[in-house]
C-alpha cells in the first residue's frame, strides 16, 4: 500500500545527499552473504494496524540493491562473511534521517571491505519511529541491542567471531543510533525473549561517521530530529534524553568520530559536541574533520588521492585492541 510517508520517502531518497556512503567493489565471491530477522516472532510493541515492510529505491538510475525502506515490520541483520576471519565483528547502522534505513539486502560497500579485512560485518535493518511503535524513539535501540547480543550468542558457532571483540559503527542517523548503543548499551528497552538477550549489548569499539549527535537546536538536523521525536520534537527534556553528547557513561567504549567540514546535511557541529564530551568524560576519542566530501566520506585530494578514512578508523582501533 502506498501512503504519504512512502512518497515523501522516496522523494528523500532521490533529493538528499547519500547516507550510506558505496564504494565501487567488485563482487567478490568469496564473501558469504546471509540474511535474518533479528527477532524471534514479532519485534516487539507492534502497532495497531500492522507495519508492513516497504522499500524505494534511492535513485532511478541506481542498482537494484541501492535502496531504502521508509517502513520497517521486520527487523534484519544481513551478514557478510569473510573468506578468512579473523574473529573480529562489526554491527553496521546505516542512515537516514530516521526517516528511512538505506541499506540492501546483499551487503553494501561498506560491509564488503570491513569483510575483505577479515572483520565479520553485519547490516541492520532497524525500524522507525515514525511508524508508531510502543518504543517510540527507543524502538531503533532495541533493535540495536538485540543485534549485539544475536552476534554474541552466535558466537563461535554460527560465524567465526569472538564475543568479546564486537564492534559497532554508525552513518548519519545511523551514527547516532551507534552512539545510543555505546552509552546505553546496559539500558532496559525491551523484555528479554531468549537466552541472547542474557548477553551483553555494549559494543568494544565505536566508530561514528557523520553522525547525528544532538537533538538540541545548536546543530541539530531538524529532520533527524522531527523524525525521531515525532510530537515530542519541541520537549527540551526529550531533546535533551536523546541527545548522544549528554549524559555520557564513565564505561562508554573508545569512540572514533569523523565529519566533513562542508558537510550541507549534518553539521560537523554534531561530531564536534560529541568529541568535546567524550574528552571532557576521559573516555577514549579522536575527532577527524576533513575538509571537503558533504555527506559521506572525505573527497579525494585534488590530485585524486583518496583519503583512507577506514585505514585511519581501524589504525585509532588497533590501539584500542579492536579488531585483534
Amino acid at each position: 500500500m502506498t501512503t504519504r510517508r512512502t512518497i515523501l520517502a522516496g522523494g528523500l531518497a532521490s533529493g538528499l545527499t547519500s547516507l550510506l556512503p558505496l564504494r565501487a567493489f567488485a563482487q567478490d565471491t568469496t564473501l558469504a552473504v546471509e540474511r535474518f530477522a533479528l527477532w524471534t516472532g514479532a519485534a516487539p510493541g507492534a502497532p495497531t494496524p500492522a507495519i508492513v515492510d516497504q522499500w524505494v529505491k534511492r535513485s532511478p538510475t541506481g542498482a537494484a540493491d541501492d535502496i531504502a525502506w521508509p517502513h520497517v515490520a521486520t527487523p534484519m541483520l544481513t551478514v557478510v562473511r569473510p573468506a578468512k576471519p579473523n574473529g573480529a565483528a562489526v554491527l553496521i547502522c546505516p542512515g537516514g534521517g530516521y526517516a528511512r534505513v538505506a541499506v540492501g539486502r546483499t551487503g553494501g560497500g561498506i560491509a564488503r571491505d570491513f569483510a575483505a579485512r577479515g572483520i565479520t560485518a553485519f547490516e541492520l535493518l532497524y525500524r522507525l519511529p515514525h511508524d508508531g511503535w510502543a518504543a517510540g524513539p527507543d524502538a531503533p535501540l532495541q533493535d540495536a541491542q538485540r543485534a549485539m547480543r544475536v552476534i554474541r550468542a552466535g558466537a563461535g558457532t554460527r560465524w567465526t567471531v569472538d564475543p568479546a571483540r564486537v564492534a559497532v559503527t554508525g552513518f548519519s542517523a545511523g551514527g547516532h543510533l551507534a552512539a545510543r548503543l555505546a552509552s546505553r548499551s546496559g539500558t532496559p528497552t525491551y523484555a528479554p525473549i531468549d537466552a541472547a538477550d542474557r548477553l551483553s549489548a555494549k559494543p568494544v569499539i565505536a566508530g561514528l561517521f557523520f553522525p547525528v549527535v544532538t537533538m538540541l537546536d545548536d546543530g541539530v538536523h531538524a529532520q533527524s530530529r522531527r523524525e525521531l521525536l515525532g510530537p515530542h520534537a519541541t520537549d527540551p527534556a526529550w531533546q535533551r534524553r536523546y541527545s548522544t553528547q549528554l549524559d555520557l557513561p564513565a564505561d562508554m567504549p573508545p569512540s572514533f568520530v569523523m565529519a566533513n567540514a562542508d558537510d550541507p546535511a549534518v553539521p560537523a557541529r554534531n561530531s564536534i559536541l560529541l568529541y568535546e564530551a567524550l574528552h571532557a568524560a576521559k573516555i577514549p576519542t579522536e575527532l577527524m574533520v576533513f575538509e571537503k566530501g558533504g555527506h559521506g566520506p572525505p573527497a579525494p585530494h585534488r590530485d585524486g588521492t583518496p583519503i583512507p578514512w577506514m585505514d585511519l578508523f581501524l589504525a585509532w582501533s588497533r590501539d584500542h585492541s579492536w579488531p585483534a
